[in-house]
């Protein structure tokens, strides 16, 4: 009973859902840009790489003098330019997608890393810098339970929310919208309207790289003040998941890293309560085996592009 209630008080508690939701910012920059891709018919396995190398371009622009918004565009242009390595392979040269976006990671990541020892070779402990504060917007702090929980997020937390209606907006609303996901569903009957099924294609992949990797450059600028090695942990493979559970629709992808934040959140207070009963491992396995299990259930039923990770070349029918 002891146990129970302390349960209940940890989903009753404004600082738990505060965690989940700067838990699952990452997430939420990652879901989309996989999201937009994905919609236009790219299967984007760089995703981890560019996490990183977001994360690491974000930071060090801040170390070394930039603003942090000016940081934020350094790696939304890192995220971009990964992006275009990946739609060149992938689109007009109709390579393998998934060897490409493999390669985009390790490539990625191994520039991260070398950058960051270029730039910094005899540094031991990972420098810090001044990150994003929380965003105190005074008519929202003061309502009773949520004020608290929408007071404890930083800019980018906005921005993420922000980019989600945006993109829902554009994708449901828009005659581009509507073109995207034409690509990612019959090619050739968008070429058939005159329009350039690469150009779409990889402006999506661009677009949704770059919103990938504000995902890392939140980890750097705003959940933590520093770069370290190996801090994606995997992220960017939980969006691709988190993908395919919100089967390619921006509300559902939204709700999959706002409930993915509060499982992590979740188990880093349940390690607490159960006050070393049960091994550590255990806990933070626990986000992980939830989301394969609501994979699981879903993935038969989700209304994937049709044309998803197909190759089109001009003129094909």
């Amino acid at each position: 009973m002891t146990l129970l209630s302390g349960l209940l008080d940890i989903l009753a508690s404004a600082n738990f859902w505060a965690a989940a939701i700067r838990i699952a910012t990452p997430l939420m920059f990652g879901v989309l840009g996989a999201l937009i891709c994905e919609r236009a018919g790219v299967l984007n396995l760089g995703i981890e790489g560019i996490f990183t190398a977001g994360a690491m371009a974000g930071w060090l622009a801040v170390y070394l003098g930039a603003g942090l918004w000016t940081g934020v565009l350094v790696a939304a242009l890192t995220g971009a330019a990964l992006g275009l390595v990946l739609a060149v392979l992938t689109v007009p040269l109709g390579l393998s997608q998934h060897v490409s976006g493999i390669g985009v990671t390790l490539f990625a990541t191994s520039l991260a890393y070398f950058t960051y020892r270029l730039a910094l070779p005899n540094v031991s402990t990972p420098p810090r810098i001044t990150a994003f504060a929380p965003l105190d917007l005074p008519l929202l702090s003061s309502v009773p339970f949520l004020g608290p929980v929408l007071a404890a997020q930083t800019g980018l937390t906005w921005f993420a929310l922000l980019l989600f209606a945006l993109a829902a907006f554009v994708l449901a609303r828009t005659p581009l919208g509507l073109a995207i996901r034409a690509v990612g569903e019959n090619p050739a009957a968008v070429e058939a309207q005159g329009l350039d099924v690469h150009l779409l294609r990889i402006g999506a992949v661009v677009t949704g790289s770059a919103a990938m990797a504000l995902g890392g450059a939140f980890l750097t600028m705003s959940a933590f003040n520093a770069f370290f090695f190996e801090m994606t942990n995997g992220r960017g493979w939980i969006c691709i998941a988190l993908t395919v559970f919100a089967s390619w629709r921006p509300g559902r992808a939204l709700v999959g890293a706002l409930l993915f934040g509060a499982f992590d959140a979740f188990q880093l207070r349940l390690q607490h309560e159960a006050s070393g009963a049960v091994p550590g491992q255990v806990f933070l396995m626990l986000p992980y085996l939830l989301s394969i299990a609501a994979l699981v259930l879903v993935a038969r039923r989700a209304d994937y592009p049709r044309a998803l990770m197909v190759p089109y070349f001009k003129g094909q029918r």
